[in-house]
C-alpha cells in the first residue's frame, strides 16, 4: 500500500501551487487516488502560500494533514510554521538557497539540504526552483518515479510556455539527482 502526504509552502510566486497541482496530476496518470488543497494567505505574490497534497493506492479519508510525513519548504517562514508539526521519521526538502542550515532539524527528521535556486540557476532560470524541489522529493520519498511526474507536465504547463517543459525535466530531475547523492 502507499501513501504518501506533503506539505508544500513557501512565499507567493515561487511556484508551490504549480508543483503540488504536477504531483497530483503525476498520481493520478500513476493510477492513485490523489487530493490537492491549495492554501493562499492574505497576499499572493510576495506572501505565504501552502498546499497540501495525497497520493495513495487506498482511498483517501481527509485531504486535511494535521502532521505531514513530509515538506517541502522553499523559504524560512514556512520552516518556522511547519517543521515542528511534522511527523517523528518524516522527510523535508530544504531550499538550502534561502534557508540557513542550522535552524533545520536533522534528528527526529531526515532534511535534505537542496541548494533549489542556485540549481535553477544553473539550468538557466531561477523560477525552476520549485521543480528541482519536486524532484528532489520525489526521489527521496519514492512515491512515484521522477518521469512520471516529468510526463505529467504537459497538464500544468499551458500551450504558450510549453517550450519551458524539457527546462522543467531537467530541473525535475537534477533535483532528483542531489537527493540521490544526499541519501548515498
Amino acid at each position: 500500500m502507499l501513501y504518501q502526504d506533503v506539505i508544500m509552502a513557501g512565499f507567493g510566486g515561487q511556484g508551490v501551487m504549480l508543483i503540488g497541482n504536477l504531483l497530483a496530476y503525476a498520481g493520478m496518470g500513476q493510477g492513485f487516488n490523489v487530493t490537492y488543497i491549495p492554501v493562499y494567505g492574505p497576499e499572493m505574490r510576495g506572501g505565504t502560500a501552502n498546499c497540501t497534497v495525497v497520493v495513495s493506492s487506498e482511498e483517501i479519508g481527509s485531504p486535511i494533514i494535521r502532521t505531514p510525513k513530509s515538506l517541502i519548504i522553499m523559504n524560512r517562514p514556512s520552516l518556522d510554521k511547519f517543521q515542528p508539526r511534522m511527523q517523528d521519521g518524516g522527510v523535508q526538502i530544504i531550499n538550502s538557497s534561502l534557508v540557513d542550515e542550522e535552524l533545520v532539524e536533522t534528528e527526529r527528521v531526515r532534511s535534505i539540504m537542496v541548494p533549489c535556486n542556485d540549481i535553477a540557476d544553473s539550468i538557466g532560470n531561477t523560477r525552476m526552483a520549485n521543480m528541482v524541489a519536486l524532484g528532489a522529493y520525489v526521489h527521496a520519498t519514492g512515491v512515484m518515479p521522477v518521469s512520471a511526474v516529468q510526463d505529467a507536465l504537459p497538464n500544468v504547463i499551458s500551450k504558450r510556455y510549453e517550450k519551458l517543459i524539457p527546462k522543467n525535466a531537467e530541473a525535475l530531475q537534477a533535483g532528483a539527482d542531489v537527493a540521490a547523492k544526499a541519501l548515498h
